[in-house]
Formats: C-alpha cells, structure tokens, sequence
C-alpha cells in the first residue's frame, strides 16, 4: 500500500483531495499533516476521521524534529504539500508569516524527504515530492494569452512571492539532487469547505447575511476558475504519471470577472433563496495594492501528456458549490464566528465607500 503525507489535509483543497483520493482508491494510506490553523477544519473530514486507511497528525510544516520524525515512523512513498498561507490581503498585512510557513516549511519537507528516500545509488523508486503551486506566481496577464509552464514567474504580493520562492526550491531539488519532484500551478478553486475569506464563499455568506458584498476596484479583474475536484483528479495523475521535475499547470478555461461571480451568485440566491438578495448589496472598495488584473492559464501540457481535462463547467460547478454552502449552513456558521469575524470586520468596515 502507498503511503501518502498531505500536508495542510485539512483545508479547502487539501481535504477535498483527502476525500477524492480515499473514495477512488481502497490500497493507500493518507497521514493527514495539518497545523490547524484558522483555514483549517477538522469538521472537513469527519466523515473519514474513523476510516483505518486515514490517520490524522496536528503539527506544523516549519518543524523540523517533528517532520523527520514522521518519515522515520513511516514509510512515505509521496508528499503532497497543500500547506500554505494563501490569502493575498494576510499577506500584505502580515508577510512574514508567509514566508516562514510557504518558503521555510517547504524548505523543511523536502530536506526530511531527502533525507528519507537518498540512498548511495540515488534515490529509491517510486517516490515522489508535489508541491502545490499557484498561477499567482506568474504576475498579471494583458487582455490576451495565456500562462504556460514557461511564462517567466513575475510575482506581485507577498503570497505569491512566497509561493514562487517555494516552486524556487523545488526546481533547486531537482537540478542539484535529481529528485522525484513536480510541481502543479493551478488557477482560483471553488467548491466545498473553503474558507469564507475568499470570494465565493464570502459573498454567499453576506448575502445570505445581508451584509455588503464588498468588491475591489471595479470588479473587472479576471481570473481563471478551477473546481476544486478537477483540481484533485489532476494532481493524483501527476503523482502518478507526471514526469520528474516538470511542472503542469491546471486550468478550467473558465475565466470570469469578479463583477460576474459576484452577481452569478446573487442572481442565484435571488431566484431560489430570498428575493431580498439583489445587487444593491454589491459594495465596491478601494483596490487590492498590487492587484493582478488578469489570469488565465493553459493547460495543455497536462492535457496532453496525462489525458487530463476539466470535467465541471462552470455553469454547473458554480450550482454546486452554491447549494453545498446552503445545505450546510452549521458548517459555515461555525467556521464564521471568532476570528474570520474578527477579519472581516478589520479588512473591510474601513474601506466600504
């Protein structure tokens, strides 16, 4: 049986991939390696925490010992690493942190891989380091083109500065030691158990709230929408077939602008929750600094070396990921009250016009 650490399992993407991965595969094992930090919820996976194949393990990325520890207890055949600090406004308020866990705590994983897998003959078979990247890495697109795995990096914020340091590393890992890396740069993802500091659950829970939807600038910036279980079946098929030292990137080809999002979602509720939802809730707000006008990533590489392609359009995803949220409002009111509160209050009270 492989064996599987997923760093940051707990989080909107980690633990979609923990459920996508036990639910297609019966012969692996997952250690779900989590800090358990404000974007990180347990609550995401009850419904595997008694499955035998999984085991959950709260520490941090950034701590060697303990890092090390985990490879000499177990036998890891694949790290993929989703632990991050991903929100750009965080990042610009507090970047340190950012690079402490994205460029330290990557720094940390890859040496205990090393480590582990190195042998005299070079490195065993069958292992493999992902790093789970981003297209903010890449800077800000004109009006036309696309990002491809060798469009320069050009990062903006300190989050994707961080990020890039990252994919930095591991490029270096595998030019210096030759070993078995990939990295996957994907697009903006939707769809279940994301935290609400993003923009489509954000603007679902104020709606549903009644509260300001707040939108920066003019809200015609665009960005490329991934959902997030396209996003998984991508990853498991780099793992598995990508080649060593390559980097795919993962897109739906479903640009938008956040304007559009913003008022897909309250055309929704509007119709099939609360004819008191309409775009007059819609609030704009002084702009992000460094804010990316455009993203938009080809996928073409992953397309055709691995077969892979978006299944969910975004018509469809976009449903999905609504009714999800209103089925489960307990999960968001939970995750809502302390701190995100706390968040949302400071980041945005001040900049509402």
């Amino acid at each position: 049986m492989k064996t599987y650490l997923v760093t940051g399992g707990a989080g909107f993407i980690g633990s979609n991939y923990v459920h996508y991965m036990l639910k297609k595969y019966t012969d692996i094992n997952i250690i779900n390696f989590d800090k358990i930090t404000y974007a990180g919820n347990l609550e995401n996976l009850k419904c595997v925490e008694d499955n035998p194949n999984y085991i959950f393990i709260q520490g941090d990325i950034c701590d060697r010992e303990l890092v090390e520890g985990l490879f000499a207890k177990y036998d890891i055949d694949y790290v993929v690493n989703f632990a991050a600090e991903s929100h750009v406004d965080r990042s610009i308020s507090d970047p340190e942190i950012f690079v402490k866990t994205n460029v330290l705590g990557t720094s940390v994983l890859l040496n205990a891989a090393k480590k582990a897998w190195e042998t005299e003959e070079g490195f065993k078979r069958g292992k493999k380091y992902l790093q789970v990247s981003t297209d903010e890495v890449y800077g800000s697109l004109g009006e036309t083109g696309y990002f491809m795995e060798t469009t320069p990096l050009d990062a903006h914020s300190p989050y994707s500065s961080s990020k890039a340091g990252a994919d930095l590393l591991v490029k270096a890992y595998f030019d210096t030691f030759k070993m078995p890396v990939n990295i996957t740069r994907c697009s903006n993802n939707y769809g279940q158990y994301q935290f609400p500091e993003k923009l489509i659950p954000l603007i679902i829970n104020n709606c549903l709230s009644k509260k300001p939807l707040p939108v920066y600038g003019d809200g015609m910036n665009i960005r490329d929408w991934l959902y997030v279980e396209d996003h998984c079946k991508a990853i498991d098929m780099v793992i598995n077939g990508g080649r060593l030292g390559e980097v795919y990137n993962v897109g739906g080809h479903n640009e938008r602008t956040n304007i559009h999002i913003v008022k897909t979602i309250i055309s929704y509720l509007h119709d099939n929750v609360d004819l008191a939802i309409d775009e007059s809730l819609i609030t704009y707000v002084e702009d992000r600094k460094g804010h990316d006008r455009r993203y938009g990533i080809d996928p073409s590489k992953i397309k055709g070396e691995l077969g892979w392609y978006p299944e969910t359009k975004f018509e469809e995803g976009i449903k999905l990921t609504i009714k999800w949220y209103l089925e489960n409002k307990d999960w968001m009111q939970n995750i809502t009250s302390g701190e995100y509160q706390k968040y949302y209050e400071n980041m945005y009270r001040s900049k509402l016009t």
